[in-house]
């Protein structure tokens, strides 16, 4: 096995720190209250520090280094169904995919949950239902993920989440 350093300190403590923002306000606070406003806001701070890092951050953590690419997806969808191993010290396509659907999504999500707090918006049927559906989404984004990392974890031989947490990749 190799180590190979990839994750960068803002990029392990940003998901991270998505992920326990996310968790709190998905389920459990209450969606009224000051709280759940508040971490919103930071989740969507966490956002554009994460996007401004994948300009000026480490290699890996920079978008060109993992361009959205439906091709390679598929390319990658087609050596998973035939067996064949195609290792990325990065992202991979379908990982690509995921974390600017994810971005996404948090912006989606904090832009409506605070045009909720606003006079012009309070109250407004489609704000809450545009707000509602993206958490849906990323509800089913979140499932997807953890259930795509532990399975390329498993078909790679490679620790996706220890390698998260450590900032380091075996390889084999």
């Amino acid at each position: 096995m190799t180590a190979v350093r990839v994750w960068d300190p803002l990029v392990r403590i940003f998901h991270w720190s998505l992920v326990a923002g996310f968790t709190a306000n998905a389920l459990f606070n209450d969606p009224e209250g000051k709280a759940h406003e508040v971490i919103g806001l930071f989740v969507l701070g966490l956002v554009a520090v994460r996007i401004l890092w994948g300009f000026v951050g480490t290699r890996h953590a920079r978008f060109a280094d993992f361009p959205p690419s439906v091709p390679a997806s598929l390319g990658q969808l087609g050596e998973m169904a035939t067996g064949r191993k195609h290792i990325h010290k990065g992202h991979s396509p379908l990982g690509a995919l995921m974390i600017y659907n994810l971005l996404a999504t948090m912006i989606v999500i904090g832009a409506t949950g605070y045009m909720m707090t606003t006079l012009a918006f309070f109250g407004v049927g489609w704000v809450e239902e545009a707000h509602e559906v993206a958490v849906s989404w990323a509800e089913f984004l979140v499932v997807a993920h953890i259930a795509a990392v532990f399975l390329e974890s498993r078909r790679l031989g490679i620790n996706l989440p220890k390698s998260m947490l450590t900032g380091y990749k075996h390889i084999p």
